[in-house]
C-alpha cells in the first residue's frame, strides 16, 4: 500500500519523514546497499531501534507509515486505481509539483450532479403521460417502487464508498472490487451498456422535442397527410436521420475536449432545475387562474387540433349557419344536409379545459388506470356517446390515438431511467474534499428530493391536468403542445426549451461517461479482447473507447423509439444495482476483517431487500430483455473466468468460497462418503530433476483423463534437503507443477514438501495431503523406470513402501507402467479396446476406471472387454452369464470372456528365472562392492544364466557361491512368509510355459514334479506318474533349483502363466488394467517382488496396475 501513497512534499521533516518504503528515497529506514554495518550501527545511536534495523526494508517505522498516510491525497478523477503501484524509473527521482487537494463539497460534488443526472428526459416527455395511462394510484406505486430501490441501492453504495477510497470507475470499482472480477466485469460491462444506450434515449428525447416541439417543418419526411403505420414510419424514421447527425456532433464534441462538455454542465443543470421550478409554479397558478387549454370533444372521443378550427360542428355568421371545418372533416360536403360520419350525427361537440386547476377535483378521475391499446380513440370518462355500430375508422386521422398497446410493466421500464443516475457522485469521489462523508450524504439527499419530486409530480399531474390530455402524448389535442409545458408558468416554452437542453447535455454526459468506463474495464485487463480499448490520445482521451460507444450507441437511434429503448438501458442498471446490494450483503455477511465502513446507516437485510427489488423490476419491466441482459452477463462472467486476467482484489466471492469450503468440509467430517458417491480423488506423486522440473509429465495427461476437472485433484513431489536452505527451490518445483497442470488441464492443488530424504517426502505426502473430510483416496503413481540399475536402488524402496502405506492406509493405487506411452490429451483412438484382467475383487476398481476414462474424448471410442481367470474347478459356462449379468446391473456395456487356466507343472524356465532373481538379489545385499563392480557382477550372472538356459547339460551351469550366512537369510523370510501362507497362495492352474531357447516341460504335461512348501516333491498326475519322461524329468532337476524358495517359485510360475495368457489376448490393446499383487510383508523381498510385477507385464505396451483400497466403489443401487 505504502508504494502507491503520493509523495511528501520534499524537505518537510528533515530526512526521517519521506520514508515511506521507496527504496529510492534516501531514508534511515532503508538498508543502503553502498552503507556499512558500522554506518548503520552509528545511524541508529540513540534511537532505540538497532534492534529492528535489519527488518526496516519490509517493515519501516511508525512514524514513517503515519507521515506518508498525512500526506496522502485521493486519486483525481480519471487516475490509477489506488492498488497499481507507480513505475519506478531508473535513476533520482524528479521533483514533482504539490498536488493541489481536492477541493469539492457536498453540494457541487455530489448533490447537484445527481440531481443534473436522475432529473432527465422521461420526467418532460412520458410523465404526464404515465399518470394518465397508470392512474394516480399505479403511477404513484411505480415512482414508489423505483425510488425505494435506488434509496436502497444508495444505502449500500454509501456503504461500500466509506470503506475505504475509492477511485475513479464508481460502481464498476466498487463492485469489482468486492465481487472479484468475473463479477465486476460482467456488470461493469452492463453498467457501461446501460449508460451507452441512456445516451442513445437522451438523443432521442432531443430529436422528439425538436422535431414535434419546436420545429416540425424540419422533419425530412413528412408526416402531413399520412395517417396510421406511415405516419408512424415517417416519424421513426426523422428520428434515425436526426438522431445519427446529433449523435455524430456530440460525439466530435467530446472528441475535441471534455472540457467543454464539463463547461456547460452547469447550464444544462440550470434548465433542469428552472423547468420543474416553471412546473411548481404552473400548479399554483392554476389554483389562482386556470390557464385556458381548451380540449375538444366529439361525444367522449378527443379530436386533433388540427381537425378543426372551432370547437362546433357549425358557426353563426352574418346570421347564417355555416358548416365549420370539423364539419367538413366529417361530411361529404359543406352542405347542412350533407352526408355525415354516423359518430358525428349522433354525437354533440364538447369543449373541455384542458388544465382544470388542482382545485378542480379531477384528481378523483384521475385516480385510477386507463390502460389502452394500439389505435384505440382516447376517450373521456363520464361523458355519454352514442357508438358506432360498425366503430371508428381505423384510417381516421380526425381523432387522438394511442401509438402503442400500454400496460403496467411497460410503464415500469419507461419510468426506471427516470431514477437512474445515483452514482454520480461516487463517480467523483476523487474530486472530493472528503468522500467518505461527502457521497453517503450528497447520495441520499438526491435520491430523497428526487423522489419527493417524482411523487408530487404524480399528484399534482392528476389532481391539475385533464385525464383526456394526459393520456395524449405528444399533445395532438391541445395544438401539439408539450403537455407538461401546457401546465408550466409562465410559458410552454420555458419546459421546451429547458428540456431539449437538459436532454442534449445528458446525452454529451453519457459519451462523456461511458468511454471512460470500457477505458477503466480494458485497463484491468480482465477482459483480453477489451484491451485495444484502454488506448487513446496521448493525454489520455478514450479514443477507441468513443468509437465503440458511438456505434453502440447507433443501435439505440436506429430503433427510434424512445419507448423502446428505455426498458433496454432498464435492465443494465437494474443489474448493476442490484449487484451493487448483494455487494454490501456479502460483506456484511461474511464479516471480513477489512469490512469497516464508517457509513454505519445500512443493514444485510435492507441490501438484500434492494436487490430482490432490483430482480423483480427487471423481470417486471421485460422479462425477454431481462433474461437477454442477464445471458449478456453471464456469457462476460463465463468468458472472464476461463480467459480473462488472474486479479486478486480481496473481493467478497473469496469469502464465500472460503465460508462455503469450511462449510462443506465440516460436512464431509460427518463420515466416508456413499459408494454412489465415491469417485478416485487423487494425490499423484511425481519426480523432479534438478531444475525442479516434472521428469514424467504425461502422468498428468493420464490424470486428466481419469478425472476430467471432476473431484478431488493433488500433485505433490519432494524437494531433497532442509526447508531454510531449499525453500526457494520448492518454490520453483511448485510453480513447475502449476504450468504443467494448467498445460495439462488438470484442475487440483499442487503441493510440494522439503525433508532429508525422498522416502520420507513421500511418506510426508501420502499422510497430509487434502484437508479435513476432502483427502484423497487413490495415489497414481508411475512405475521405476530402470529400478533393477544400482542407482535407482532407492527409488525402488520408495515405490514399494509407497505400495505398503497405500495397503496400510486404504488408499486405492493406480501404476502406470511405461507412462511415455500412454496417449496425450491432444490425441484420439479411432478405434481399440481396453481390456480389464479381473483376476481378484477389489472393489470395483477394475470397473470404474474403465468407464471414467472413457468419458474422456482420447479414449471414447475404444470398446471396453472384461477378462477374469477360471480355474480347474470352476464352472466358465456360468461365470460367463454371472458376470454378464453383474455387468447388465452396473450399467457398463462391455465384452465378456472368461479364461481357463488349467494346472500345469512348473517349467525349468520358471526355475532358471528365479534362480537368476534370487542371485541377483542376494549378491546385492551381501557383496559390499563398487558401483562399477556391482554392475559386471550383476552382468557376468545375468550371462551365465541365459547360457544355462540354451544349454542342454544342466551340470555346466557355474552359480557364485554364497557364504552361510547368506543362506540362512535367505531361508528366514521363505519360514517366515510360510508361515502367514494362505490357500490363495497356493499356485493357481496354468499351461505349461515353454523357456526359450527349448526346455524339459511340454504342453501335454510330461513334467508332473512340483515343489511343495516344505521344499518336498510330489507327483502332479497319477495317470502320468508311469511315463517314461516323467522319470526321466527327475533325472534332469538341476541340484541348484533344490535350494530356491519355493514361495519365490510359485508366483513367479503365476507370473509367467498369466502374463503369457494377457499377451495371447491384449496384445493389441491399448490399454491394460490388471490387479496389482499386494507387496512383501518381509522388506527382504522387495527386488522379488519388482521382478514378479515386471515378468507380469512384460511385453505389454501400456499397463495400468490397479490395487483396491479395500471398499466397494461400485453399486449396483440407483
Amino acid at each position: 500500500m505504502l508504494n502507491n501513497l503520493t509523495d511528501c512534499e520534499e524537505g518537510e521533516g528533515g530526512p526521517n519523514s519521506q520514508a515511506d518504503g521507496n527504496p529510492k528515497e534516501s531514508s534511515p529506514f532503508i538498508n543502503s546497499s553502498m552503507a556499512s554495518d558500522m554506518e548503520k550501527s552509528q545511524q541508529y545511536d540513540g534511537k532505540n531501534m538497532a534492534l529492528f534495523e535489519d527488518e526496516m526494508d519490509t517493515s519501516p517505522m511508525v512514524a514513517s507509515l503515519l507521515s506518508s498516510l498525512a500526506n496522502y491525497s485521493n486519486l483525481p478523477t480519471g487516475s490509477k486505481e489506488h492498488e497499481e503501484a507507480e513505475n519506478n524509473e531508473e535513476g533520482p527521482r524528479p521533483s514533482k509539483k504539490p498536488i493541489k487537494a481536492p477541493q469539492l463539497g457536498t453540494l457541487m460534488g455530489v448533490y447537484l450532479p445527481c440531481i443534473q443526472n436522475i432529473f432527465g428526459v422521461i420526467l418532460f416527455l412520458r410523465m404526464t403521460w404515465m399518470v394518465g395511462i397508470g392512474g394516480v394510484l399505479g403511477s404513484f406505486i411505480i415512482v414508489f417502487m423505483c425510488c425505494s430501490t435506488t434509496m436502497l441501492t444508495a444505502i449500500s453504495m454509501s456503504a461500500i464508498a466509506t470503506n475505504g477510497v475509492v477511485p475513479a470507475g464508481g460502481s464498476y470499482y466498487m463492485i469489482s472490487r468486492s465481487l472479484g472480477p468475473e463479477f465486476g466485469g460482467a456488470v461493469g460491462i452492463c453498467f457501461y451498456l446501460g449508460t451507452t444506450f441512456a445516451g442513445a434515449m437522451y438523443i432521442l428525447g432531443c430529436i422528439e422535442i425538436l422535431l414535434i416541439y419546436i420545429v416540425p417543418q424540419a422533419a425530412i419526411f413528412k408526416m402531413e397527410g399520412l395517417e396510421g403505420p406511415e405516419a408512424e414510419a415517417a416519424l421513426l424514421n426523422n428520428m434515425r436521420v436526426y438522431g445519427s447527425l446529433v449523435l455524430g456532433l456530440m460525439a466530435l464534441v467530446v472528441f475535441v475536449g471534455v472540457k467543454y462538455v464539463n463547461k456547460l454542465a452547469l447550464l444544462f443543470l440550470a434548465c433542469v432545475i428552472f423547468s420543474i421550478l416553471a412546473v411548481y409554479a404552473g400548479v399554483i397558478k392554476t389554483a389562482i387562474d386556470p390557464p385556458v387549454f381548451p380540449v375538444c370533444i366529439l361525444g367522449n372521443r378527443t379530436l386533433l387540433t388540427k381537425a378543426y378550427d372551432v370547437c362546433a360542428k357549425t358557426v353563426e355568421l352574418d346570421n347564417d349557419t355555416v358548416p365549420s371545418q370539423l364539419w367538413r372533416t366529417f361530411c361529404d360536403s359543406d352542405a347542412l344536409n350533407a352526408t355525415c360520419d354516423e359518430y358525428f350525427s349522433n354525437n354533440n361537440v364538447t369543449e373541455i379545459q384542458g388544465i382544470p386547476g388542482v382545485t378542480s377535483g379531477i384528481l378523483a378521475e384521475n385516480l385510477f388506470g386507463y390502460y389502452l391499446e394500439k389505435g384505440v380513440i382516447l376517450e373521456k370518462r363520464g361523458l355519454a356517446s352514442v357508438a358506432d355500430e360498425e366503430g371508428p375508422s381505423p384510417t381516421s386521422n380526425r381523432y387522438v390515438m394511442s401509438d402503442i398497446t400500454s400496460f403496467f410493466t411497460l410503464l415500469v421500464g419507461i419510468y426506471f431511467p427516470s431514477v437512474t443516475g445515483i452514482m454520480a457522485g461516487s463517480n467523483r469521489s476523487g474530486d472530493l474534499r472528503d468522500a467518505q462523508k461527502s457521497i453517503p450524504i450528497g447520495t441520499i439527499a438526491a435520491i430523497s428530493t428526487t423522489s419527493i419530486v417524482y411523487m408530487s409530480c404524480v399528484i399534482l399531474f392528476g389532481a391539475c391536468i385533464e385525464g383526456v390530455v394526459l393520456r395524449d402524448k405528444f399533445g395532438e389535442g391541445v395544438n401539439g403542445n408539450l403537455v407538461i409545458g401546457t401546465l408550466a408558468w409562465p410559458s410552454p416554452w420555458v419546459i421546451v426549451i429547458g428540456s431539449f437542453f437538459s436532454t442534449c447535455g445528458a446525452g454529451l454526459q453519457s459519451l462523456t461517461g461511458a468511454p471512460r468506463l470500457l477505458q477503466a474495464i480494458s485497463r484491468d485487463g480482465i477482459i483480453p479482447f477489451l484491451r485495444v480499448f484502454g488506448h487513446g490520445k496521448a493525454n489520455g482521451e478514450p479514443t477507441w473507447a468513443l468509437l465503440l460507444t458511438a456505434g453502440i450507441c447507433e443501435i439505440g437511434i436506429i430503433i427510434a423509439s424512445l419507448d423502446a429503448v428505455a426498458p433496454i438501458l432498464s435492465m443494465f442498471f437494474l443489474m448493476c444495482y442490484m449487484f451493487v446490494n448483494l455487494a454490501c450483503a456479502l460483506q456484511t455477511l461474511l464479516r471480513t476483517p477489512n469490512w469497516r465502513p464508517r457509513f454505519k446507516f445500512y443493514h444485510w437485510a435492507l441490501s438484500f431487500l434492494g436487490m430482490t427489488l432490483c430482480l423483480s423490476l427487471m423481470f417486471i419491466c421485460s422479462w425477454h430483455y431481462a433474461i437477454i441482459a442477464m445471458g449478456i452477463a453471464t456469457c462476460i462472467y463465463k468468458y472472464i473466468e476461463f480467459c480473462g486476467a488472474e486479479k486478486e482484489w480481496g473481493d467478497g466471492i473469496r469469502g464465500i468460497s472460503l465460508s462455503a469450503a469450511r462449510f462443506a468440509l465440516m460436512r464431509l467430517e460427518e463420515g466416508p462418503p456413499h459408494t454412489k458417491n465415491w469417485r478416485p480423488q487423487i494425490l499423484v506423486l511425481v519426480s523432479v530433476d534438478a531444475e525442479q522440473n516434472v521428469e514424467q509429465p504425461r502422468i498428468l495427461s493420464l490424470t486428466n483423463q481419469l478425472k476430467a476437472g471432476k473431484g478431488l485433484t493433488i500433485v505433490g513431489t519432494n524437494v531433497v534437503g532442509t526447508f531454510l536452505n531449499n525453500y526457494a527451490d520448492a518454490q520453483r518445483a511448485d510453480q513447475s507443477l502449476r504450468r504443467l497442470m494448467e498445460t495439462e488441464r488438470v484442475k487440483g492443488f499442487s503441493q510440494v514438501v522439503i525433508s532429508s530424504n525422498l522416502r520420507d517426502g513421500t511418506s510426508h505426502l501420502v499422510q497430509v495431503g487434502g484437508l479435513g473430510g476432502l483427502k484423497h483416496n487413490t495415489i497414481l503413481v508411475s512405475w521405476p523406470q530402470n529400478w533393477k540399475h544400482p542407482d535407482s536402488h532407492l527409488r525402488l524402496k520408495d515405490f514399494v513402501e509407497v505400495v505398503r502405506e497405500t495397503t496400510i492406509a486404504s488408499l486405492a493405487l493406480l501404476v502406470p507402467k511405461n507412462i511415455a506411452s500412454y496417449p496425450s490429451n491432444g490425441e484420439r483412438f479411432t478405434e481399440g479396446h481396453i481390456d480389464v484382467w479381473w483376476i481378484v475383487h477389489d472393489g470395483g476398481m477394475l470397473m470404474l476406471l474403465p468407464f471414467l476414462l472413457r468419458q474422456h474424448k482420447v479414449w471414447r471410442k475404444c470398446k471396453m472387454r472384461i477378462f477374469t481367470v477360471a480355474q480347474m474347478d470352476d464352472n466358465s459356462i456360468q461365470m460367463k452369464k454371472d458376470l454378464i449379468t453383474f455387468l447388465y446391473h452396473l450399467r457398463i456395456d462391455a465384452a465378456v470372456e472368461v479364461v481357463e487356466m488349467h494346472d500345469s507343472d512348473v517349467s525349468a524356465y520358471t526355475y532358471e528365472k528365479t534362480l537368476v532373481m534370487e542371485q541377483r538379489t542376494q549378491i546385492l545385499k551381501q557383496m559390499h562392492l563398487t558401483k562399477n563392480e556391482k554392475e559386471r557382477e550383476i552382468q557376468s550372472i545375468t550371462d551365465v544364466s541365459r547360457g544355462s538356459i540354451r544349454r542342454k547339460n544342466p551340470t555346466s551351469l557355474r552359480v557364485p557361491q554364497i557364504g552361510e550366512e547368506g543362506a540362512s537369510m535367505a531361508e528366514r523370510p521363505e519360514e517366515e512368509i510360510h508361515l502367514t501362507l494362505t490357500k490363495n497362495s497356493a499356485p493357481t492352474g496354468h499351461m505349461s510355459h515353454n523357456p526359450p531357447g527349448g526346455g524339459t516341460a511340454s504342453p501335454d504335461g510330461e513334467v508332473q514334479r512340483t515343489w511343495t512348501d516344505k521344499g518336498g516333491a510330489k507327483d502332479q498326475s497319477q495317470a502320468s506318474a508311469g511315463k517314461p519322461e516323467a522319470g526321466k524329468d527327475l533325472f534332469n532337476m538341476k541340484p541348484e533349483w533344490e535350494h530356491l524358495n519355493q514361495f519365490n517359485l510359485r508366483r513367479m510360475h503365476t507370473a509367467l502363466r498369466l502374463n503369457e495368457v494377457i499377451l495371447k489376448k491384449s496384445k493389441e490393446a491399448k490399454l491394460v488394467l490388471l490387479n496389482m499383487p499386494g507387496p512383501p510383508k518381509n522388506r527382504m523381498g522387495d527386488e522379488n517382488y519388482m521382478e514378479f510385477l515386471e515378468v507380469l507385464t512384460e511385453g505389454l505396451n501400456r499397463v495400468l496396475l490397479v490395487r483396491g483400497g479395500g471398499r466397494e466403489v461400485i453399486t449396483i443401487y440407483s
